[in-house]
């Protein structure tokens, strides 16, 4: 059954947006698909900055949806683009991918060892995938067959024709670019956030060229090199006759646009026809797009020469990155979709793209703050069964975990994902070891197979496998820390006996985590189960000094992770070992 997001109850951005483009698409074009869109330059890795390009539309258009709309997502792959630079960072690719800057990104070879035919499916790849994990529904559009098939013949055609008002549209900018503004209390956290910029068309703000022959809005691939380092000398709007020089290698030629498809409009031009041509009710654009002068701000006045009307949709901030340890899969130098999910349920990912409104910048943690985040997220998964949740977070909750078809795949008992990361952390992934750990954690209901916590299980091993630096991971000692047990004071010695006395009847998560908070209290006169405010600011000293004490005796430093989870993974006969019973 599909997911409920009660769009009539709530007030969440997605439910304000889905009635903006509802009444919207009435208007413009009644009766027909609502349109939303999407653009993505496989240029290189496709990072999470690019996600919130599609999650923003696929969000709105998935509550259209759920209202009974037909509803097309369009994703246009932007790989007819020029390949600009060489990315730093990528596997397989050296300094010889220079020789083809200016080329179609289809034209460009994949990297060495791919098994994609060119540059550009290698990038769509991996990002195509996590859009399925995410369950994001949509039409993917090449913009390569789109040119080279001809579908965008007579839209050229027109352009060229109209490149006097392009060209004059254009002109009011010229002189007044300027950078694009944060917005009040942003500013960039990463060089996520700065190659976010390098979105679709953003980073190509090619307007075309003016020469002796006068401006012109289309860009031809050269024949012999296939770059784009060509100059339109002339052209006859009655024959449609092109000519053009490339200054790379000198080839000249003259051929007839109305059968010529190998080149595109420039960038300001291109966007503007697409949103004409697909009717295009919502796309948001990023902050890059919203400067004076920029892609969306002129193609507002440029869409009308086309017959077509600018989409609504927000302005979307950067996405920011906590933490980035040791990306073993990473590849450009910041982390894409892929890699966050590596680590992440789908679900969760879908939240932190759902619970803030696109204006607002916020982070994606690779680093001790997932497991916050998780904690954050059961806590809310728990107050929408119990229908103790504000109708804004229900409709957030309703949207990460499925769309309009259904739910998505989850996880069918949920563990904390800071107990499963510590257990893959102390049994190095062991499964036996793992299942025993696990089952022990609540005795009531033990756990009799791994693949009741799994995806979230093998997510929290990776993290610990891929973000936890070599030197924060646990590693129990084999034999008990003799000199520190000889210099323990009457009171150190009393506390471990209580611990010990306690083990056989706390044997479980929270029977051990009663124990090890309750022996400072009963060493201090206090009830085992005495609450904070009925115990003096010293306990929690004596608490911390108990807990650094344990750590030192079971894995040798200060801290780790948490005791009762410890405990257990360690167990019961190891722990009596080395707490010198």
């Amino acid at each position: 059954m599909p997911i409920v997001a009660q769009s009539t109850e709530t007030t969440d951005w997605v439910s304000r947006f889905a009635d903006e483009v509802i009444e919207e698409s009435e208007r413009r074009a009644p009766g027909k698909p609502v349109v939303v869109a999407s653009g993505l330059s496989p240029s290189g890795p496709i990072h999470l900055g690019n996600l919130r390009e599609v999650m923003t539309p696929h969000l709105v258009a998935d509550e259209v949806r759920r209202r009974g709309y037909t509803v097309r997502h369009l994703i246009s792959w932007d790989d007819y683009d020029r390949y600009r630079k060489v990315p730093a960072g990528v596997p397989g690719v050296d300094d010889s991918w220079a020789e083809h800057i200016g080329k179609p990104l289809t034209s460009v070879p994949a990297p060495k060892g791919s098994a994609y035919p060119n540059w550009a499916e290698h990038f769509k790849a991996a990002m195509i995938k996590a859009l399925a994990e995410l369950g994001v529904e949509y039409e993917g559009i090449s913009q390569t067959e789109q040119y080279t098939s001809g579908v965008y013949r007579e839209q050229v055609l027109f352009a060229m024709k109209h490149r006097g008002d392009i060209d004059a549209i254009l002109d009011q900018y010229r002189t007044k670019k300027a950078p694009a503004k944060k917005q009040q209390g942003q500013k960039p956290v990463d060089e996520a956030e700065l190659e976010a910029a390098e979105g679709s068309g953003a980073a190509a703000e090619d307007d075309g060229s003016s020469g002796s022959a006068g401006y012109f809005p289309y860009k031809p691939y050269c024949g012999r090199c296939e770059k784009d380092l060509t100059t339109v000398t002339a052209y006859d709007d009655d024959t449609t006759e092109l000519s053009y020089t490339c200054t790379a290698c000198g080839y000249s030629e003259t051929v007839r646009l109305s059968e010529f498809d190998r080149g595109k409009l420039v960038w300001k031009v291109d966007w503007p026809m697409r949103w004409a041509y697909e009717g295009v009710i919502f796309e948001p654009s990023g902050v890059d797009h919203s400067s004076p002068g920029s892609s969306f701000q002129v193609g507002g006045q440029i869409v009308g020469i086309f017959g077509g009307k600018q989409p609504i949709g927000p302005m979307y901030a950067f996405v920011g990155i906590s933490g980035m340890a040791k990306m073993s899969s990473s590849k450009g130098g910041v982390p894409t979709p892929a890699d966050a999910l590596q680590i992440m349920e789908p679900q969760l990912l879908r939240w932190l793209y759902a619970r803030r409104r696109p204006n607002q910048s916020f982070k994606i943690a690779f680093d001790q703050e997932i497991q916050r985040l998780y904690d954050e997220w059961d806590k809310l998964a728990a107050k929408v069964a119990d229908g103790a949740v504000l109708p804004a977070d229900a409709a957030a909750y309703a949207r990460a975990v499925g769309t309009a078809a259904g739910e998505l795949p989850r996880t069918p008992r949920p563990m904390p994902y800071r107990t499963l990361a510590s257990v893959a952390d102390i049994t190095a992934g062991a499964e036996d070891q793992t299942l025993r750990i696990l089952s022990e954690l609540d005795p009531e209901s033990p756990l009799t197979s791994l693949d009741e916590v799994r995806p979230r299980l093998d997510k929290a091993e990776t993290w610990i496998n891929t973000q936890v630096p070599a030197e924060e991971r646990t590693v129990v000692r084999d034999e008990p820390d003799a000199d520190l047990l000889k210099s323990l004071d009457d009171q150190g010695r009393e506390s471990l006996r209580l611990l010990l006395e306690g083990l056989d009847a706390n044997w479980s998560l929270d029977g051990l985590t009663h124990l090890v908070y309750g022996v400072p209290k009963v060493q201090a006169g206090f009830p085992a189960d005495a609450t904070p405010k009925e115990l003096p600011p010293e306990i929690k000293v004596a608490q911390r000094t108990f807990f650094a004490l344990l750590y030192h005796l079971l894995v040798g430093r200060d801290t780790g992770p948490r005791l009762p989870t410890l405990l257990l993974a360690v167990g019961q006969d190891r722990v009596r070992k080395l707490l010198g019973a």
